[in-house]
């Protein structure tokens, strides 16, 4: 069954934060371990535990890099003190309490597994050429952390997720620093705690069954932070940049720190389905995630999985446009760049125009939040000059996105409750999977899956 999360950033959104929270919404540790042990790379271990923050129970996900790959990230002292950076990273050790889930997971490929306890050595240490290894880390590009993600043991759907969250964090980032995204590396998007924090959202909001997040504003505080660069204003440029390309809302807060992190800000833009919360809503589960930097408010992310108190209703935003001087090849273009943004649907209708002219009328559904986004593509992509838009209500089934195993493979399915009953669709892009596999017709196919999910 898919759920609907709610992410309450109040106090900043960070990787390790994200990951912490879907832990303590029930995300699967023995998935996610099974995923980290795959990656071909190291320098890590994680450490999962229970931590008090203001007195509140949360959930903390821990990236310990060995000291190669060390980047200061949660050491105050470096992060905004005047002189040279302390080692002492036990700005937050006093708040740990209750073990009963602090599991330390080294991902060291030795396969080591000492008694029964909850701590794994599975030591990635090639032995053979050590420099080359380390040289490789150091020169690790957005090229290098996708062909990572996808030498992963992880479902499609968590990889997917994966690259998009890196993707629009190269973006960011090649942006901030006025290069190309090929040239972006290491501490930018390749570093060690970024690829593990990533990877580790997107198998549990897979796990999790997530299909629609709300986000409706990002909390951020201001002031300066340190870098590999020097001291850089907050909002760091790379989290200036992604909100600004992904209609993410900015809220700046007297807090001098860092509140929001690059990958924090890139999980957001990837995820993001809407931000706007139903006007009643039931609260199912919540998780907290702990934050490691210390300021005056706690930092935590609340996570909750909510219920729409009135599923079948739901508000949408039509945007039309008649457009008579443009290609068909421009046409189907524009289509592809409004569905890959976010449009729920798109389609053209033949209409004859002013002086006898035939011509296409552009119809979009979308969310109201991506309207201004939209709008720009069809803007720059026509040659349209004005656009009408009008808000509807709409009616809509209750619906669940499912994996089912068929006599011909596994299928995704949506299911569609009426009251006279369950009605089944096969997904197209998977029923065609199917019929490259097997070599049957796209209708045999369909029509097994059919018959074989409604027995």
């Amino acid at each position: 069954m898919s759920n609907k999360l709610y992410l309450e950033c109040y106090s900043g959104i960070s990787g390790d934060m994200t990951v912490a929270s879907l832990l303590d919404l029930g995300a699967s540790e023995e998935v996610l371990n099974k995923a980290l042990d795959s990656l071909p790379v190291d320098g890590f271990k994680i450490e999962i535990s229970r931590v008090s923050k203001n007195g509140l129970d949360a959930c903390d996900f821990n990236v310990i890099l060995d000291e190669k790959h060390e980047n200061h990230d949660h050491d105050m002292n470096y992060l905004y003190g005047e002189g040279e950076h302390s080692h002492n990273h036990e700005v937050h050790d006093e708040h740990h309490h209750g073990h009963r889930h602090d599991h330390t997971h080294e991902h060291n490929h030795n396969h080591e597994h000492e008694d029964n306890d909850h701590t794994h050595d599975h030591n990635h240490n090639h032995e053979h050429d050590d420099h080359d290894h380390n040289h490789h880390h150091e020169h690790r590009g957005l090229a290098d952390v996708i062909s990572i993600i996808e030498k992963a043991d992880i479902t499609n759907n968590a990889k997917k997720i994966a690259i998009n969250i890196f993707n629009i964090l190269g973006k960011a980032e090649a942006a901030a620093h006025g290069v190309s995204i090929e040239e972006v590396h290491f501490h930018e998007v390749g570093a060690v705690d970024s690829i593990v924090d990533i990877i580790a959202v997107a198998v549990c909001l897979d796990n999790l069954q997530i299909e629609d997040v709300i986000v409706p504003v990002l909390y951020e505080g201001s002031g300066f932070i340190r870098c590999q660069h020097g001291m850089i204003p907050v909002p760091v440029p790379a989290v200036s940049h992604i909100v600004a390309n992904n209609n993410l809302k900015l809220h700046l807060t007297n807090t001098k720190g860092e509140l929001v992190t690059p990958t924090g800000a890139a999980i957001v833009a990837a995820i993001k389905t809407n931000d706007k919360l139903p006007q009643e809503f039931s609260i199912k589960k919540i998780g907290l995630g702990a934050g490691k930097r210390t300021y005056e408010n706690p930092s935590i992310l609340r996570a909750m999985i909510i219920e729409d108190q009135d599923e079948n209703k739901d508000v949408v935003v039509k945007l039309e446009s008649n457009v008579d001087d443009c290609s068909g090849e421009a046409l189907g273009y524009v289509m592809d760049r409004l569905l890959k943004v976010g449009a729920r649907d798109v389609h053209y209708i033949p209409v004859f125009m002013k002086k006898n002219r035939p011509a296409y009328q552009l119809n979009v559904i979308c969310n109201e939040e991506d309207v201004a986004k939209l709008e720009s593509i069809i803007f720059e992509e026509t040659t349209t000059i004005g656009i009408r838009k009008q808000k509807m209500e709409r009616t809509i089934l209750k619906r669940e996105i499912k994996k089912v195993e068929t006599s011909l493979g596994e299928v995704v399915v949506k299911e569609c409750y009426l009251p006279s009953g369950k009605r089944v669709y096969p997904e197209y892009d998977s029923v065609i999977n199917i019929c490259k596999e097997v070599n049957k017709s796209y209708q045999d196919v369909y029509q097994t899956i059919i018959k074989e999910c409604g027995e």
